[in-house]
C-alpha cells in the first residue's frame, strides 16, 4: 500500500495548532482508481466545522480538504477516461452505490446507501477516509473531474466546492439573461456566485455590509453594491429581484429579505448558519415567495461548472498558503480575514 505524507489533527477540538507532518497509507490502486499527486488544496469553512467537533466525531486524528487539485500519477487498468499527467480534481466525495435512483440521476450527493465523503467517516470497506492535506490521494475514476487547460490549476481548487455549491442553484433555478439576482454576501462563495450569475446574463446587485467591496464587486461583474441597515433600505429596492442567494452563514432577517423578491420570487440560502432562521408566512404569501437551501451538485454537474468557468473566464480569488500557516488562516477565516479563499501549495509539505 502506498504511503503519503498529510497534515494530520489530533482529536482536541478548535485547538488548530495542534496539526502535525504523519505518513498515512493510501490503498493500492485498484483497476478503477486514479493516483495523483496533490498540488493545491483550498479551504473552506467545513473543514474547520469538522476540526472544531473532531472530538464528538471522530476518537482518531483525522486529515482534512475537500478541495483538491492535481496531477495523476498512475492508473488503474479499467479506467480510460484519464491518463498519466492530466490535470484533474476532486471535490467534496468520493464514492457513492452507483446504483440508486440519485446516483443514477447524477445526484450522488444524495445516494441512498450514504455518499462516501472525502475526509469524513469511512469508506464502505469500513476503512477511514483522508482529506486533501496531503501528498498524494487515490480515487475512483468516475469520481475524478478533469480540471480545463485554461483554469489556473491552483485557483480551479475551490471551485470543487466553493464553486459548485453556487453554480448548482443558479443553474438549477434556471438564471439567465434578463434574470435579476441579489447575491447576499461577497466572500468565499459570493464572490464566486456573482461571477457565476454574470456570466450567465444576470444583472446582479451584491448585499454587503462593507463599502470597501463595493469596487471589487463590480469588478467581479455586479451592476450595483447595496448595504442594507434599516428597513427604508430593504423597502427601497422593494420587489426588485427574481432570484436572492445568501452566502452568508449568519442569521437574517428573513422577513426584510423577502420584501427584496419579486412575485414568485425565489430566495435560496447556501450559507448555514448554526442558529435557527425564524420567518413569517404572512412575508412571503403576498407574492407567492419561495424560500429554499440548496446542496452541492453531483460529479456531472460539477464537471460542466468547471467548463463553464474555464469557458466564461471565472476565477476565484486566492490567497496562497503553506501548510505550517493552515492554523493561522482556520482563525482568520473565523474572524471574516480572508480574500477570499486560502488555498494550500501542497508543495511545501515535504517529503
Amino acid at each position: 500500500m502506498p504511503e503519503t505524507k498529510v497534515a494530520a489533527l489530533e482529536a482536541t477540538g478548535s485547538d488548530f495548532k495542534t496539526f502535525h507532518h504523519t505518513i498515512i497509507k493510501r490503498r493500492a490502486l485498484r483497476p478503477d482508481d486514479v493516483a495523483i499527486d496533490i498540488k493545491y488544496c483550498g479551504i473552506c469553512h467545513s473543514d474547520i466545522s469538522i476540526v472544531e467537533g473532531i472530538d464528538s466525531i471522530f476518537k482518531r486524528p483525522i486529515v482534512p480538504g475537500h478541495e483538491i487539485s492535481g496531477i495523476v500519477s498512475a492508473i488503474g487498468q479499467n479506467v480510460h477516461k484519464f491518463n498519466v499527467g492530466d490535470r484533474v480534481g476532486v471535490g467534496c466525495f468520493v464514492d457513492s452505490c452507483g446504483k440508486c435512483k440519485y446516483c443514477q440521476a447524477g445526484e450522488e450527493q444524495f445516494c441512498e446507501k450514504g455518499v462516501i465523503s472525502v475526509f469524513v467517516g469511512d469508506d464502505y470497506a469500513g476503512n477511514q477516509s483522508e482529506g486533501g492535506y496531503s501528498q498524494s490521494i487515490i480515487v475512483k475514476d468516475r469520481f475524478v473531474l478533469s480540471i480545463p487547460d485554461k483554469l489556473d490549476l491552483a485557483e480551479a481548487s475551490p471551485l470543487l466546492c466553493a464553486g459548485i455549491t453556487t453554480y448548482n442553484p443558479l443553474k438549477r433555478y434556471g438564471i439567465k439573461k434578463g434574470s435579476k439576482v441579489a447575491i447576499v454576501g461577497l466572500g468565499g462563495l459570493g464572490h464566486i456566485a456573482t461571477q457565476f450569475a454574470n456570466k450567465m446574463g444576470a444583472e446582479v446587485t451584491v448585499i454587503g455590509h462593507s463599502e470597501s467591496k463595493a469596487n471589487e464587486a463590480k469588478e467581479f461583474g455586479a451592476k450595483a453594491y447595496e448595504i442594507l441597515k434599516t428597513p427604508e433600505d430593504f423597502t427601497r429596492l422593494d420587489g426588485q429581484f427574481d432570484f436572492l442567494l445568501s452566502t452568508v452563514a449568519v442569521k437574517l432577517d428573513w422577513n426584510e429579505y423577502f420584501k427584496l423578491l419579486s412575485v414568485k420570487g425565489i430566495a435560496c440560502s447556501v450559507g448555514l448558519p448554526i442558529e435557527n432562521q425564524e420567518f413569517s408566512l404572512q412575508a412571503m404569501f403576498n407574492r407567492q415567495n419561495t424560500l429554499i437551501v440548496s446542496n452541492v451538485g453531483g460529479i456531472a454537474l460539477t464537471q460542466e461548472m468547471l467548463n463553464f468557468a474555464a469557458e466564461n473566464d471565472v476565477h476565484p480569488k486566492i490567497e496562497m498558503i503553506g501548510i505550517d500557516d493552515v492554523p493561522a488562516a482556520y482563525e482568520r477565516i473565523l474572524n471574516s480575514d480572508v480574500h477570499y479563499r486560502f488555498v494550500i501549495d501542497m508543495s511545501t509539505l515535504k517529503k
